[in-house]
């Protein structure tokens, strides 16, 4: 509430590449609540955030961690690199699948019954975890399909809820799937496409790179979809299946994060160094324009 830094939690010896809050139950049914980080040091930590200190550190990955995903409802954990691996609360290892690609999994995602999709390179792949039915601990992954719609690297993976989710591509690709049937219900990859936004030079999106049209990070409520892409931010409507508003340099560099807020308000943060605000407002029109009343990124 105030911005003041409560905990600086020291312990991995490379960067972080992916972090989890982690809801615990001791013996007294008392909640801890807990934050799990992976690193490219190989490690997984598990910290405390009442106190700030390690809790417990796990170190027998064979490659980095690259995403972490927690479910809750079965009270397990999953890590996601060359391997899916099922822990649970204690860090035990349930279960793990076989070496996946040299690539591994960049991204997680909780689906229903039971399932998690993956993406792994182009693919996305969707796994069912079920209990062993001798009564123990253990647990099986079950691969139950393989998606191949998108023409590059998936770079994100949201859950807009239980019917829904949605991928992003470095080439700047989002697609919307069923979460129950895992079919393909709407696409857009035309974030720079001159009709869509009629103040953008069709010889601007020629000149695009890869990397100026990557869909870096992805959030959701129940309506929007919000777009990290490039060094800008896109609201893709899901019951209208276009974009409906942007801000198309809301940074100087990549927008690596942004996060839903209350009261139609985005924040994100960029490879700049500046993290920012936005509102999403009606668009005031003047009254010779031509052009349909739309919806306004409005930066803070």
């Amino acid at each position: 509430q105030t911005g003041e830094k409560l905990y600086e939690l020291h312990g991995h010896t490379h960067k972080i590449t992916a972090i989890a809050p982690f809801s615990s139950l001791d013996v007294t049914e008392e909640k801890t609540d807990l934050i799990i980080t992976a690193s490219a040091d190989r490690t997984v930590i598990v910290w405390d955030c009442a106190s700030g200190r390690q809790v417990q550190k796990v170190s027998c990955f064979h490659s980095t961690v690259k995403c972490l995903t927690v479910l809750q409802r079965l009270n397990v954990w999953l890590s996601g690199g060359s391997d899916l691996c099922v822990w649970n609360q204690k860090l035990d290892l349930l279960c793990k699948t076989s070496h996946l690609s040299d690539a591994g999994i960049s991204a997680l995602v909780e689906l229903p019954k039971n399932c998690v999709a993956a993406a792994v390179g182009k693919e996305l792949i969707i796994f069912r975890l079920s209990a062993s039915s001798n009564g123990s601990e253990g647990w099986n992954i079950l691969e139950i399909k393989r998606l191949v719609d998108h023409q590059d690297n998936i770079s994100s993976l949201v859950s807009v809820n239980d019917l829904t989710f949605v991928t992003g591509s470095h080439i700047g690709e989002l697609i919307v799937w069923d979460a129950l049937d895992w079919t393909k219900q709407a696409s857009e990859c035309n974030f720079w496409d001159s009709s869509v936004h009629p103040d953008v030079q069709p010889e601007i999106k020629l000149s695009q790179s890869p990397h100026e049209t990557s869909v870096q990070h992805l959030t959701s409520d129940e309506e929007c979809v919000f777009a990290a892409v490039g060094k800008g931010i896109h609201v893709y409507n899901l019951q209208m299946k276009r974009v409906i508003a942007c801000q198309r340099t809301a940074h100087d560099s990549s927008v690596l994060h942004i996060e839903k807020l209350p009261n139609r308000q985005l924040i994100s943060c960029s490879e700049d160094g500046s993290v920012r605000i936005w509102e999403l407002r009606e668009k005031q029109q003047l009254p010779a324009e031509p052009v349909p009343t739309g919806l306004l990124l409005v930066g803070g």
